[in-house]
């Protein structure tokens, strides 16, 4: 055996011989009981009603809208489009590569000011839409290529909101669909 082990068997050998050395404490005797009155415990009323859940303070934390992005080429164009369950599109990212410009597309139409908000962990911007011509009603704000937003989408935490006047927010994830979207249009 090591010298080393030696010492350290030793050491340990002694501490539990010092530690049985060591009388018991002396047993004290308990504390008198001493009689004291209970307050009597005020009823609630029985029409309170009970408050509701709080509201999640952070965007972040409310449930992922249910559904799935899927990538499209299309000539000149490629798009990120989320469906909800039942398949119906509810948010594009479409990337037109010869004017390297990205649409922040949702489902519906405004109401009020056509603007779309984009929320992601470290940014958040209202964009300026517009209506378009398609058959389904869609509002559409557009950014440039490179603009910051899109790397904010692409890096956010799991997922980014798009907010928009009149209708439900999307808690959409940031899947590799959205960032091969703005990945093309940097081409």
């Amino acid at each position: 055996m090591k010298p080393i082990y030696a010492l350290a068997a030793g050491a340990f050998a002694l501490s539990f011989t010092i530690a049985a050395c060591v009388p018991a404490p002396d047993s004290t005797p308990a504390p008198e009981q001493v009689a004291t009155a209970t307050p009597t415990p005020t009823p609630a009323p029985s029409a309170t009603p009970l408050s509701p859940p709080p509201v999640e303070a952070n965007w972040i934390d409310r449930p992922q809208t249910a559904g799935n992005w899927r990538y499209v080429s299309e000539p000149g164009e490629t798009l990120a489009i989320f469906t909800d369950t039942a398949g119906e599109a509810q948010a594009v990212l479409s990337c037109r590569v010869g004017e390297r410009v990205v649409g922040l597309a949702r489902a519906g139409r405004a109401t009020g000011s056509a603007t779309v908000t984009i929320r992601t962990e470290t940014a958040s911007r209202t964009l300026a839409a517009q209506a378009s011509g398609s058959a389904q009603p869609t509002t559409v704000a557009t950014v440039q290529a490179r603009d910051p937003l899109l790397d904010a989408i692409a890096l956010t935490r799991g997922r980014f909101a798009m907010e928009m006047p009149g209708r439900p927010a999307l808690y959409l994830p940031a899947w590799a669909e959205v960032t091969r979207v703005i990945e093309d249009c940097r081409r």
